[in-house]
């Protein structure tokens, strides 16, 4: 047998290793870029609801704590970006998320409005958008149902809040009147609709002179008085509202000044949620409220989301927004464990719809199969003392949504 002289041998040994180096790392290159996802969280981050979004981040990311960084047993790369107040700033930061950064799935998202223009974005790319708050009611577009098939929301629909409280606000007052107000956009118009059109369906009148909810200039009201002592004087039995956010302590405060302040008032939970209750203060006590969670919800799953929360170093208590931001994380896990190989957008799309019953603080829920929105429960809370502070009590539970 013929060998190389012995300068030829040590190249090609070289020559060997090299080869085995490249594989060696063309290997772990392959199996990082199987392991690790790269999912995107666009909340409002500036503008009117902040507060709304960094409880949606820290909801996201207590998750995630406490889940080692990884979900689905992968590393996750979050990618957080600013919805702003509105699809002005989310659009052009969903689009970044998408196509630069090149997410597999997006989450987030505060407003109906956002939602209502990135969820197209999402459907083109094939990417799941797993919303963690409200979502409109989509209508139909040339015709035709809106595609919801990537389209998913750990939350509820905007109309839902009011829809759930309509029946007992109507008990309360028996044969009197109901005034309406929200803010104008798209977010308020759902909200509303949602209580006056079940409410009115149901026997009930509005107070509001033209029988059509009042909606205040939104994001530029400061001053809620006026349109409040006009309201008073026709005589309401109660007030229903919804306001979040910022806009949220000044409605509430000017409530306890204005002609109406002894006029109960029912609201949709996101009017006393959160650090805005803090800001609010005595003048929110007694405010009687919906929502699809309470921190006082006696579940196991709570109980451990409530401690992991303060042990965490978070303000106050969990709110609803942090609560579905970790739900929407949960989801994510789940289906994420169940993908092999390389994660897709349309096999993690997949996976999410295999999820099935999700342990949750809120209580135990599930998709519904076709609207891509939690069948849940919906509870009645009331503003009072829990031990040292205020907090939205559980009074009883409502009703599930959506009903069918």
């Amino acid at each position: 047998m013929t060998h190389p002289p012995r300068r030829a041998r040590r190249g090609l040994a070289a020559a060997a290793v090299a080869s085995l180096l490249l594989t060696t790392t063309a290997c772990a290159t392959t199996s990082a870029d199987t392991t690790a996802v790269r999912i995107g969280l666009l909340v409002s981050l500036s503008g009117t609801y902040t507060a709304v979004g960094e409880d949606m981040q820290r909801g996201f990311r207590l998750y995630l704590d406490t889940h080692g960084g990884k979900l689905g047993g992968r590393t996750i790369d979050l990618v957080v970006a600013d919805e702003g107040d509105g699809p002005a700033t989310a659009v052009p930061a969903a689009r970044k998320l998408l196509e630069r950064d090149r997410v597999v799935a997006l989450t987030g998202l505060v407003g109906g409005a956002t939602v209502d223009k990135v969820q197209t974005l999402t459907t083109e790319r094939k990417i799941p958008l797993v919303g963690g708050n409200a979502r409109p009611a989509f209508a139909a577009v040339g015709g035709k149902p809106r595609d919801l098939a990537y389209t998913w929301h750990t939350s509820y629909n905007s109309d839902e809040p009011g829809i759930a409280i309509a029946e007992y606000v109507k008990t309360q007052v028996a044969d009197g009147t109901v005034y309406a107000i929200g803010p104008d956009y798209q977010g308020g118009w759902d909200e509303l609709r949602g209580f006056t059109d079940t409410f009115t369906r149901l026997g009930g009148k509005l107070a509001n002179p033209d029988g059509k909810a009042l909606f205040t200039p939104f994001p530029g009201t400061e001053n809620f008085l006026p349109y409040l002592n006009k309201a008073a004087e026709s005589n309401p039995a109660a007030v229903y509202t919804f306001y979040a956010g910022a806009a949220s302590v000044a409605f509430v405060t000017q409530y306890r000044k204005s002609d109406l302040a002894d006029v109960p008032l029912y609201a949709a939970g996101f009017l006393t949620e959160g650090s805005v209750l803090s800001a609010q203060g005595t003048a929110a006590t007694g405010i009687r409220n919906v929502l699809n969670y309470s921190p006082t919800l006696a579940n196991t799953a709570n109980q451990d989301f409530v401690a992991a929360w303060s042990a965490a170093g978070h303000p106050g208590q969990p709110t609803t927004y942090a609560m579905a931001s970790y739900d929407a994380a949960a989801v994510l896990d789940r289906a994420l464990s169940t993908v092999d190989g390389p994660v897709t957008g349309e096999k993690l799309n997949a996976a999410i719809g295999t999820v099935g019953r999700v342990v949750s603080p809120r209580g135990d829920w599930q998709f519904h199969p076709t609207l891509h929105r939690p069948v849940q429960r919906w509870y009645l809370r009331e503003v009072r003392p829990d031990g040292p502070v205020l907090s939205n009590v559980l009074v009883q539970d409502l009703t599930t949504l959506p009903a069918n």
